[in-house]
């Protein structure tokens, strides 16, 4: 379809409280500068139930305009119900280009509208830009197992598509709503909705799991030698109120649950602080947490690669490490 507008649309996932998903507000900031360089308006676009607050934080970090859909067959996300509201909107406004999260619904809708709209996608972005001459947006993810990054265009078809790992971009400071609030009644039957929400499961084997909203993850890797090697790594964890991670070297070997896995084939994350234990830092697993903010490895290997990314390097058991770094954090808190 031809584009009717310049305008770059931003799609703000919602919690089933209502409120925005943090992906959803982390890509507001490339979409800022890619509106920017396209010309056009930078447009939030919700679909939920109860959506104010989502509005209201998409509208504070920097969106020009915010499209809101709000409807109770919206509470939970169905294939069918988003994919019809959702391309039902492209086609009224024409926007060039859009970006949706790469989560596990953002990876289901993406494919499921670009089909539907006989345009492309790039699926799990680690990187974005816009051609300064073709305003074409330039996709890049990783390619061939991690071992490279390719760069993809889609020159002749609109809207131009791609979802885009969470925690790859920060979210910006909130500040005043300036944006323009368009509220569109769309509601779809229930009877074209071939989907339905039985239960949700927040918990997954009796912890919480939020790699992408922690501010603190301690990771370990096929370093920790089984599951009992987690023990220490769990133990730092509590200390600090973080989340535990893994590389996937300690899932494929089930010594830990795959909703902890950090990476290409994991979660991409971007905390305050990351904790590295017993992680080599195979390019694969650097491709889902160089972007935090701090860093720190413990590794045995003094040549290991996570080393090149660190900011601070431990080079020791982290069997003996752990137990004192935890012990002193204890002390430090009394």
């Amino acid at each position: 379809m031809e584009a009717k507008t310049k305008d770059l649309w931003v799609f703000v996932e919602t919690n089933t409280d209502g409120s925005a998903k943090n992906v959803g507000i982390e890509l507001l900031t490339p979409g800022r500068q890619m509106a920017d360089k396209q010309g056009g308006a930078l447009t939030a676009v919700v679909i939920g139930h109860h959506t104010d607050a989502a509005v209201a934080e998409a509208a504070s970090h920097g969106a020009d305009k915010v499209i809101v859909v709000d409807g109770e067959e919206y509470e939970h996300y169905s294939t069918d119900a988003y994919t019809s509201v959702l391309c039902t909107l492209v086609e009224k406004y024409g926007p060039t280009s859009m970006l949706i999260g790469a989560t596990s619904n953002g990876r289901d809708l993406g494919p499921r509208v670009s089909c539907r709209l006989n345009t492309g996608l790039t699926a799990d972005c680690t990187a974005l830009d816009v051609d300064d001459e073709t305003r074409n947006v330039m996709w890049t993810r990783p390619a061939f197992g991690g071992n490279l990054m390719a760069t993809i265009i889609c020159p002749d078809h609109r809207p131009q598509l791609g979802t885009v790992r969470p925690g790859v971009f920060k979210k910006s400071e909130a500040g005043e709503a300036k944006a323009e609030i368009i509220r569109e009644d769309i509601h779809v039957a229930a009877s074209d909705i071939r989907t339905r929400v039985l239960e949700l499961i927040q918990e997954m084997n009796g912890e919480e799991v939020d790699l992408e909203g922690a501010e603190i993850i301690v990771s370990g890797g096929r370093g920790v030698g089984g599951p009992e090697g987690f023990e220490p790594i769990r133990a730092l964890a509590k200390e600090l109120n973080a989340t535990v991670g893994a590389s996937r070297a300690a899932v494929d070997s089930g010594w830990i649950a795959h909703s902890h896995q950090v990476g290409q084939t994991g979660k991409t994350v971007g905390p305050k602080l990351y904790i590295a234990c017993g992680i080599s830092g195979a390019i694969q697993h650097l491709a889902g947490m160089s972007s935090s903010d701090c860093i720190v490895a413990i590794n045995k290997d003094p040549d290991a690669p996570i080393f090149n990314v660190a900011d601070y390097g431990l080079v020791g058991d982290l069997f003996e490490v752990l137990p004192v770094l935890t012990e002193e954090i204890k002390k430090a808190r009394a």
